[in-house]
């Protein structure tokens, strides 16, 4: 048959993933947080239009989403570790989510967590990684956040691999989430709790946002503060309570992270900071690839911010003013700045029933499409296979297939396989749907790398047979082979969407 090959392309936006508008980066007047007049609105209507309206899911659906919570699918940088486990996850439609699981303790009225998440729900804005739902059944508190594929500031600080993160991107990222912050405040969501580096996240363009999963309290009596106690406000350790020149303090915590690095309590930058040994506090892998004059800016601002007395910390006004003007290169988008390669748009397509079945792993259903499609979409006949002229080779061959067919019927899929095996070694022309079948009937015998074989065989027969790339589909997910599953179910749309079209012209 050859060698075989798949096509590996970008991934398929969701279908109803909008691209948000195109703006400048960094342009303060185009970008601000929210409330300085028309522009504000402009982002806060595409937003809207971008973002799927929040919705309560079924606990069932969101762990189809996880494959049933799987431990692969966390993305926690804490890991299991953690009270509250963050998983991807993967919706029907195709839409990537992160999705947040509490602690059975952490919210034993359903009713007032319902509430609490609707409420963050509609606080909507670019700047934010926003929520779009939310379930509560039976000891289960879940959020659904959109999925953001670029990791968090701390991986990027505190765990680089290729490049450090560079001087004009965490100057994007203070004024970014300043600009987060502004709007949380406008929109009277004036409590960010632990705000730190593995809040703030990067989405597909590179840009950075700030998890909405902050706006939610972390137990029921809005308590709890989860970052270590050398970086926690001096107001929380004197009187357990968060207050909004909390999220200030802990603002200025980020603001050293992207000045050093590293970790590095806020009594001890201080020290350095009242010594003029700012040098010191600079993080090397930097090289010196910055101005002293906007270095020197961030550092004064993160002192005020750090200051013992929550009355003497500046207002996030006061954040977005003083870092709005450091931004040098708002003409360069920020996956350029940070070195990521961005996909390439593809227009979304739509799933088929068996495409959408073959993405959730619905072998049932799969099945069930497989039974009624028959044989039709081979080539040559309409209900049945084009064999040879009638000989008793022929009629051996047509006992064979129906024999192949009635096990496959009655899902007896080891005595399919040896029937549809022993018919392929019999046909001078192989059928696309036999081979279609015969994987299947591995995947359900658990031999997953056949399964992809023969599915692979079946794109060799018929080179643009969605029902091939399904199939391969499946068994790629059934291997671990996530991103390569999903490129097979993109190609497989592309197909189904090329075929509709030819049909109605």
């Amino acid at each position: 048959m050859g060698c075989f090959q798949s096509k590996v392309a970008g991934p398929l936006p969701p279908n109803d993933a909008a691209a948000l508008p195109a703006d400048n980066p960094a342009d303060p007047e185009a970008a601000n947080g929210g409330a300085d007049g028309g522009d504000a609105a402009d982002d806060k209507e595409a937003v809207k239009r971008a973002v799927p309206v929040f919705r309560e899911f079924a606990l069932a659906e969101l762990r189809a989403a996880t494959k049933g919570f799987s431990a692969d699918l966390i993305v926690s940088e804490s890991g299991e570790k953690a009270p509250n486990v963050v998983y991807r996850g993967r919706l029907d439609g195709g839409r990537l989510i992160a999705v947040k699981r509490f602690s059975r303790l952490s919210w034993p009225d359903p009713q007032q967590f319902l509430a609490e998440a609707a409420g963050v729900g509609k606080v909507r804005h670019k700047r934010l990684v926003n929520l779009i739902g939310c379930c509560a059944e039976g000891d289960e508190r879940l959020l659904v956040a959109e999925y953001m594929p670029n990791d968090t500031l701390s991986k990027h600080l505190f765990h680089w691999d290729k490049q450090p993160l560079p001087w004009e991107m965490r100057l994007r990222v203070a004024y970014f989430i300043a600009q987060a912050l502004d709007h949380c405040n406008a929109e009277n969501r004036k409590i960010y709790h632990d705000l730190n580096a593995y809040r703030v996240l990067f989405d597909e363009e590179g840009d950075p946002r700030l998890s909405s999963f902050g706006l939610m309290k972390n137990s029921r009596d809005g308590k709890s503060y989860s970052t270590n106690l050398a970086y926690t406000p001096p107001e929380f350790l004197r009187t357990g309570r968060v207050i909004p020149e909390s999220v200030i303090y802990s603002y200025g915590t980020v603001l050293l992270d992207l000045l050093s690095g590293k970790h590095i309590p806020p009594s001890h930058a201080l020290d350095l900071i009242r010594g003029k040994n700012i040098l010191l506090l600079m993080d090397s892998s930097l090289e010196g690839q910055y101005a002293n004059e906007d270095a020197s800016k961030l550092v004064d601002l993160a002192s005020k911010c750090l200051q013992f007395e929550a009355r003497d910390r500046p207002n996030i006004k006061y954040l977005l003013s003083s870092v709005g003007p450091l931004q040098k290169q708002q003409e360069v988008a920020s996956h350029v700045l940070m070195g990521i390669t961005k996909a390439a748009s593809v227009l979304p397509a739509i799933l088929s029933p068996l495409g959408k079945a073959c993405s959730v792993m619905d072998l049932t259903a799969v099945h069930d499409i497989l039974l009624k499609t028959g044989y039709k979409d081979d080539e040559g006949a309409e209900n049945e296979l084009s064999f040879q002229e009638w000989t008793q080779q022929v009629q051996e061959m047509l006992n064979t297939k129906k024999f192949g067919d009635i096990a496959f019927r009655d899902k007896d899929f080891k005595t399919a396989i040896d029937y549809y095996s022993k018919l392929v070694a019999m046909m001078s022309a192989p059928s696309a749907t036999v081979f279609a079948r015969r994987s299947f009937s591995y995947l359900m015998n658990e031999q997953a790398e056949l399964a992809l074989r023969d599915a692979m065989q079946a794109q060799v027969c018929m080179p643009e047979w969605p029902t091939a790339f399904y199939l391969q589909a499946l068994a790629l997910s059934k291997l671990g082979m996530e991103t390569d599953a999903q490129d097979m179910l993109n190609d497989g749309a592309t197909f189904e969407a090329k075929k509709q079209n030819s049909w109605r012209s």
